[in-house]
């Protein structure tokens, strides 16, 4: 069985939400596991991992290492195959590394050149010859098997007296990223020619907090970078841009999550060649001073598409449905970002998952429902338990799926922790229910919004979740489908940070005729079975069964 857990969610919207549409399509990152020896050491610790494009090759800088010449050094280590571990870490030795800081690497496609920078947080001096602060060097090797020459200044046109650092070459050899507070990008022609003069990157992607350490993924449509900007978890804190083309500004930065971000100082982020493993150094205190440690996580995409935790035929035909067309939700292949259209490579990917079962990390709450007694129904999908309330009766093989929880009318419902705040992003909500009364609420916010609902005339379900007040006094949405006929109804609500939609038994039963700015907040926990004021009349009188919540956008 083939699992993923969430570090992310990730999209353009995460919350750990990154596990929601972060590019173009939907992804998440696995558990941030720490690199065993020969890669870190004890010490002062290892950093800026860059791999070469075979992924046979490792360079890495590291401090207090044995046999350093001071300051930092860079090391490498290779391996014979993928599946070989990594040998032991080799100095690149004196031409290479000084009693400056060496630091910072970035590997050619072909290992041939190798960039770095001088510059340390640590006070460690400069190598002699450069330009102050810090600079930007290229050291080159005419085979995989000779040694490094002595390194190269990049020169006036990309170094000056203020600190250049954080280098990144792009995978066909003609761009390279680096810091100077901001992020910039110069680019040349051929291999053969000079770099040109560097320009800001475009976009969303700078700001008046500190950008450093880009990564560009082998397509140069995904960029990794560090920054102490505002609204991160502390420290540094890992983001990522995301641009439809080369010719496309990037995309607002997305903050990685606290699965990857701590804290501490959590920096130096980079891609695997394929794509499929994200490398990142994580610090044990705060500010620089600490030992870090180089991490990995896996990425995975997002391959179970209507969220029922099995890659199946219902998926299949949803990738099928979008063929050769630009749809961020089935858009897979390549891993993990996708290319900006449904092809054969989406189907590839999902190929690769059929028939197994997979873990949703987008599925932040899963109250079953199952249980056979007592005054705690279980969520599967986290340590948010609900508390029963009244006297309900649990019917352990009377629901939907399994057990269900039956509720009178009166008094019963099951209160819950806070799960996600509406205004926040993209999320969805599923439920079984059978029976109940017009104007019963299946699922509220407390003091928020009623999320699932019957209207009180006809009983057809509706959603109380809207943008908030303004100029316009908020609209419910409500479907033409009731749910209160005595027989079982699988509903939802979605919303896609632009549209909300009402589903009955899995098809679309009412949806907004034009976009939403957004949708009003609330941090509180919820009721299930009852109104957000547990309100007489709003307590659902009937079974409610398998109550789902994601933090993104599900098409059931």
């Amino acid at each position: 069985m083939r699992t993923t857990k969430m570090f992310i969610i990730f999209g353009v919207g995460l919350a750990l939400e990154l596990a929601t549409q972060v590019a173009n399509a939907d992804f998440t990152f696995g558990s941030a596991v720490v690199l065993p020896d020969p890669i870190n050491v004890p010490g002062r610790g290892s950093a800026d991992l860059t791999m070469t494009a075979d992924g046979l090759e490792v360079f890495f800088v590291s401090i207090d290492r044995p046999g350093e010449y001071g300051g930092g050094d860079i090391w490498c280590c290779r391996r014979e195959s993928l599946d070989d571990d990594w040998g032991p870490a080799t100095n690149l030795g004196p031409k290479v590394n000084t009693s400056a800081c060496e630091s910072t690497p970035s590997i050619s496609a072909d290992g041939l050149e190798l960039y770095f920078s001088d510059t340390s947080p640590l006070g460690a001096p400069n190598r002699p010859g450069g330009f102050g602060g810090g600079d930007i060097w290229v050291t080159r090797r005419a085979s995989r098997t000779d040694a490094w020459a002595v390194p190269i200044n990049l020169g006036s046109r990309i170094n000056t007296s203020s600190m250049e650092t954080y280098p990144d070459i792009s995978y066909d050899g003609l761009s390279l990223y680096y810091s100077g507070g901001d992020l910039w990008v110069t680019t040349r022609p051929t291999k053969d020619d000079s770099w040109g003069a560097p320009i800001r990157v475009s976009g969303a992607v700078n700001t008046g907090a500190w950008e450093g350490f880009p990564n560009i993924s082998p397509d140069e449509r995904a960029l990794l970078f560090y920054s102490n900007r505002p609204g991160g978890h502390g420290g540094m804190d890992i983001y990522i841009s995301i641009r439809s083309g080369l010719s496309d500004p990037w995309a607002a930065p997305v903050n990685l999550g606290p699965g990857i971000n701590t804290p501490f100082y959590d920096i130096s982020p980079s891609f695997s060649p394929d794509g499929s493993v994200l490398y990142f150094s994580r610090g044990d205190s705060p500010g620089w001073g600490g030992s870090f440690h180089i991490c990995q996580a896996a990425i995975e995409p997002l391959v179970d598409f209507n969220g029922d935790e099995i890659v199946d035929i219902k998926d299949l035909v949803m990738l099928i449905e979008k063929w050769g067309q630009s749809e961020p939700s089935v858009d897979i292949g390549p891993m993990p970002w996708g290319d900006g259209i449904v092809d054969v490579q989406d189907l590839e990917v999902l190929m690769s998952y059929w028939q197994q079962e997979v873990e949703d990390p987008t599925l932040v709450a899963h109250w079953k429902l199952d249980e056979t007694a007592g005054l705690v129904a279980n969520n599967s999908a986290g340590d948010k338990h609900g508390t029963v309330n009244g006297n309900p009766v649990w019917l352990p093989a009377s629901g939907k799926i399994d057990g269900a929880l039956q509720l009178d009318g009166d008094g019963d419902y099951v209160s819950t922790p806070f799960i996600l705040n509406p205004a926040e992003g993209n999320f969805s909500v599923f439920a079984w229910v059978k029976g109940g009364a017009p104007g019963q609420v299946v699922l509220s916010q407390i003091g928020g919004a009623n999320w699932l609902c019957s209207h009180p005339s006809n009983g057809k379900l509706m959603t109380s979740l809207s943008p908030p007040a303004g100029r316009f006094p908020p609209q419910p949405l409500v479907s033409e489908s009731i749910i209160t006929d005595g027989l079982w109804h699988r509903i939802g609500f979605v919303w896609d940070n632009s549209y909300r939609i009402l589903y009955v038994d899995d098809i679309v039963a009412a949806r907004d005729s034009a976009p939403q700015q957004n949708l009003a907040g609330s941090n509180s926990g919820l009721h299930i079975g009852a109104g957000k004021a547990l309100e007489a009349d709003s307590f659902w009188s009937g079974l409610i069964d398998d109550v789902r919540i994601y933090n993104r956008a599900v098409t059931p």
